[in-house]
């Protein structure tokens, strides 16, 4: 099956020469959830206004369920359900309007049944005739994404969709986004949280400076590049590392009774059993052994770091 989205040498530059895409490259596929994750200023939202056609881009090409964004402008949008980073409401309206209105501007004939399931997929179907002004930041939230869906799109843009919202909330909204991906719908979300893209993600994306550094499947990203730490509490202080256990690159804490050896789980070898005969040999007694993987945080500031 063809990816619903394929995005070819994409690049977008403006006037002064500043690049804000480079080169970008990228399939998504239809059904899954796909982070993209960068940091302030990376293109995160020029990526997602170019494919949306609200930014045109400087060269490359993209196509939404087969249609090119340029040449069948209306046939790629009508695909596409985007919510901003900005809450942008009329605030006199009542939920149920402005939710509909939405689905008018793509030429959808009235469907008061269709307006009312999304509510009711939003937890928003009891405030309907509520009038915007007197919602919470993250039911506003939550109307966005009805406003976004109540053209029925086969592809879903999130642009910092939690931004500014409580711990709560957010945990509240994964709910929602592995409902619309259970209902069929593909999922491309911006996001800073990285414990967000860690918890609903199938792929992860991290983009730096106009470039896609990666994109992989979450699982294997974890597996590949993350690292896991092994740390021994000895039962007795430890004031320096004796020489024999030098070539181990051990970390000792403030305290003396803890060393921490890092290790690459994609290795054939990770040196743990030689490591725990020599701490035998040295005259270390240990009190207890933990093991720790590294997370997506750790994966993705290293990644950024090397592009900086």
């Amino acid at each position: 099956m063809p990816p619903v989205v394929s995005i070819k040498n994409l690049s977008k530059s403006y006037a002064g020469g500043f690049e804000a895409l480079k080169d970008v490259n990228l399939d998504i596929e239809e059904g899954e959830i796909i982070a993209l994750l960068g940091p302030n200023g990376a293109g995160k939202t020029t990526l997602i206004s170019t494919i949306c056609g609200i930014t045109v881009p400087s060269s490359g090409t993209i196509t939404v369920g087969g249609h090119d964004t340029q040449t069948a402008f209306r046939a790629a949008r009508s695909l596409i359900g985007l919510v901003p980073q900005e809450i942008n409401l009329e605030p006199f309206e009542t939920v149920f309007s402005s939710v509909s209105f939405s689905r008018g501007l793509f030429g959808k004939r009235r469907d008061d049944a269709r307006i009312e399931e999304v509510l009711r997929q939003l937890s928003l179907l009891d405030k309907k005739d509520n009038k915007i002004m007197t919602l919470s930041g993250g039911m506003k939230r939550r109307v966005l994404i009805a406003k976004a869906l109540a053209h029925e799109p086969h592809v879903l843009f999130l642009d910092e969709p939690t931004a500014g919202v409580d711990v709560e909330l957010r945990k509240d909204m994964w709910e929602v986004v592995a409902g619309l991906k259970a209902s069929g719908v593909t999922i491309i979300l911006t996001t800073h949280y990285i414990e967000e893209a860690e918890a609903i993600a199938d792929r992860i994306g991290v983009i730096n400076k106009g470039e896609i550094l990666l994109v992989q499947n979450k699982a294997d990203l974890m597996t590949q590049m993350g690292q896991k730490k092994l740390r021994i509490e000895l039962a007795d202080r430890l004031d320096a590392i004796p020489a024999p256990l030098a070539g181990y690159d051990l970390e000792r804490a403030d305290d003396g009774l803890h060393l921490t050896y890092s290790y690459d789980t994609s290795g054939e070898r990770t040196g743990i059993t030689t490591l725990l005969t020599d701490l035998q040999k040295a005259g270390l007694q240990m009190k207890d052994i933990q093991t720790e993987q590294s997370s997506l945080e750790d994966i993705f500031v290293g990644l950024v770091k090397e592009t900086t």
